[in-house]
């Protein structure tokens, strides 16, 4: 079932990763039409395998579209690392403070790091106009994209339990959108900062 999938990773399907919503088809606990970027031939592929009549792609997890490649506007990229931990494939590079870019051979457009960004620098960018679904896809390209997922997974368990279960903060630790406010403050200080020496720099 999890080969048939186009590893994505990019849970529209409302499953955390690919292997979860194969399972979930494999225990009769989700339909076979949940898969946007498997689109129709995907759905037909599951059919396959699971002797369910294929239907179309439903609408409420999103529509089969083109694949997509994330792109960082460096000119506003504040370097907060928050896209470093949502990307599934590890395909987002930099590091604190310093501007971040995309791996294109290893991004598979699941859309992940666009609401984690806090200054919306991320946009997507179709590569495959006027083909769709596994059209836009391929056996290769998903096969790359599972070792990669497989990696990060490894990684991350590597590193703590807080990988796959995270501990419950503190009553008092900050909000998600307090450590992103912070951030982008943080941001904006250092560019007025900037500004300032380079004016006072001008000065005869």
């Amino acid at each position: 079932m999890l080969d048939a999938l186009p590893q994505t990773q990019c849970t529209r399907c409302g499953y955390p990763d690919c292997a979860g919503y194969a399972e979930a088809i494999a225990n009769d606990e989700a339909d076979i039409n949940q898969c946007p970027p498997g689109g129709a031939e995907g759905v037909q592929r599951l059919s396959r395998l699971t002797g369910r009549p294929a239907k179309a792609l439903d609408p409420q997890f999103g529509l089969e579209g083109p694949r997509t490649l994330a792109v960082i506007d460096e000119a506003w990229c504040i370097g907060c690392t928050l896209c470093l931990d949502a990307c599934p494939t590890d395909a987002i590079v930099g590091i604190h403070k310093r501007m971040h870019t995309v791996i294109d051979a290893h991004c598979t457009g699941c859309e992940l790091c666009i609401p984690a960004c806090p200054v919306d620098c991320i946009s997507l960018e179709a590569v495959t106009p006027g083909r769709s679904g596994w059209q836009a896809w391929s056996q290769p390209l998903a096969d790359h994209a599972r070792a990669r997922y497989d990696t990060h997974v490894a990684r991350l368990a590597r590193s703590g339990p807080t990988a796959a279960q995270p501990e419950a903060p503190p009553a008092d630790a900050p909000s998600a959108v307090d450590r992103k406010r912070a951030i982008i403050d943080a941001a904006l200080a250092r560019a007025r900062a900037t500004a300032k020496d380079a004016k006072g720099a001008r000065k005869p």
